[in-house]
């Protein structure tokens, strides 16, 4: 096919080779270029250094990706990553094959044998191509986008439900499907089953709830997000006690202790205290006897210009229970990657949920979850020191935001082009003192909670 027809918004850019077409994208801030071989299938993604329209001299090769779904490195990939991160990687190879299924999706760009041996391959079998053209969105088009496996053999979870809302699941979710392949640290969510506290007799107290990932339902493994923290606090408020109050207390804890005997011996003290006391002890006692007596409230204020000191001061009243917020948004660049975030979002939504008994008469415990941050640069999976942990949570709100892109587009098979999960997680109790101690014997080696 020497001649190859002119589309809008694609551009040929080698008299040698009329079967490449290049167009340019913006995404997450950075504008890419895609070249696309219509003849092989094969395509590439750019980093774009100048204006939109820039020659390619200016354009730095990041991947070049196979019909076969092969993928080269290049030498632009390595600085990209130290500079950007893998998430944005992967947001620009997913419009990249948005853009590539687009123009391939055209019936008269390639000749029909080029068109039945690109649609067979194993990068574009199940997007579409040569069936049927994709939706358009945003910057790109929407498609199937690329097999994620080619650069990892991470193994996908599967998920399925049990009966009366006891959730059950195989293996370990993770998006994207290929981040076990990289150094990129993670977060990972553990379900757990609810486990009341034991009060104990003996000891006339309930039991300490651990921090245990062994007995795990199922995990899912996600990029850590931006915007992490975490907010500490306690509960304090300021309290009043005057001197008549204090005499009072001491009078009533007496009798709970000793008894009528106590009560008799307390109050005569407290007497004796008021007679031999300065003289505005008798007069402030009086006062508010009166004043008790008749109704008339300030009287000592108003026969001597003073109020009894209320001692007010700041008092601990309770520990309090922190929450966390995350936002994740997925995309599928995979026919599989696709069912992967399906199951995902019906893991947390099923595990929050309330669980019924057989006769219906109870309701239980959602699952619970636990929460982790896993640093990986140094090849070495371990929770990582240096942000706070966390302790077992409750899931208490969950919402999914369908449109994420602005508008409504779905691939040609149904899976929605993008998902958003907002999610509102709420520790089981509040952080104690010894908590830090039982991490590293008070080594300070970690942030602790």
């Amino acid at each position: 096919m020497a001649d190859r027809p002119q589309i809008n918004g694609w551009k040929a850019i080698n008299l040698n080779k009329p079967e490449e077409y290049s167009s340019e994208f913006r995404v997450d801030g950075n504008r890419y270029a895609n070249v696309t071989n219509v003849s092989t299938g094969q395509r590439q993604l750019y980093l774009v250094s100048g204006l939109g329209g820039t020659p390619l001299t200016q354009r730095s090769l990041l991947t070049t990706t196979n019909s076969d779904g092969t993928v080269t490195k290049g030498e632009a990939y390595n600085s990209f990553i130290n500079t950007y991160g893998q998430g944005k990687l992967t947001n620009a190879e997913i419009n990249n094959k948005k853009q590539s299924v687009a123009l391939l999706s055209n019936d008269k760009i390639s000749t029909q044998s080029e068109l039945d041996s690109i649609k067979e391959s194993k990068e574009f079998k199940s997007t579409g191509v040569g069936k049927k053209p994709p939706q358009a969105i945003g910057d790109a088009t929407s498609a199937d986008p690329f097999d994620a496996k080619k650069f990892s053999g991470s193994k996908e979870g599967k998920a399925k439900t049990g009966t009366r809302g006891d959730f059950k699941q195989r293996g370990i979710l993770t998006y994207p499907t290929d981040i076990g392949a990289t150094k990129q640290d993670i977060i990972k969510f553990d379900m757990l089953k609810y486990r009341p506290k034991e009060f104990s007799k003996e000891e006339f107290g309930f039991s300490k709830r651990e921090r245990d990932f062994s007995k795990t339902i199922g995990t899912v493994i996600l990029p850590i997000p931006s915007g992490i923290s975490d907010t500490n606090s306690c509960n304090w408020s300021g309290a009043e006690m005057n001197a008549l109050q204090a005499g009072l207390a001491n009078i009533a804890l007496s009798t709970i202790q000793k008894g009528g005997e106590g009560a008799v011996d307390s109050t005569a003290q407290e007497l004796e205290k008021i007679r031999t006391g300065a003289r505005d002890v008798g007069t402030a006692v009086a006062a508010a006897m009166a004043g008790n007596a008749s109704g008339a409230a300030g009287l000592l204020t108003r026969t001597t210009g003073s109020v009894i000191n209320p001692n007010l001061e700041l008092l601990f009243q309770s520990p309090a229970l922190r929450t966390f917020g995350f936002t994740f948004k997925m995309s599928a660049r995979s026919e599989p990657e696709a069912k992967t975030i399906i199951a995902i979002l019906r893991f947390f939504k099923q595990g929050m949920s309330a669980q019924r008994s057989e006769s219906n008469l109870f309701l239980k415990t959602p699952h619970t979850f636990g929460i982790r941050y896993i640093h990986r640069a140094l090849g070495e999976d371990k929770e990582h020191q240096y942000i706070g942990k966390i302790k077992e949570c409750a899931l208490t709100s969950f919402t999914v935001n369908y449109t994420p892109e602005g508008q409504y587009a779905t691939f040609y098979d149904g899976p929605m082009v993008s998902y958003e999960m907002q999610m509102q997680f709420q520790e089981l109790e509040p952080i104690f003192n010894d908590d830090y101690s039982i991490l590293d014997e008070d080594a300070d080696t970690e942030i602790g909670f």
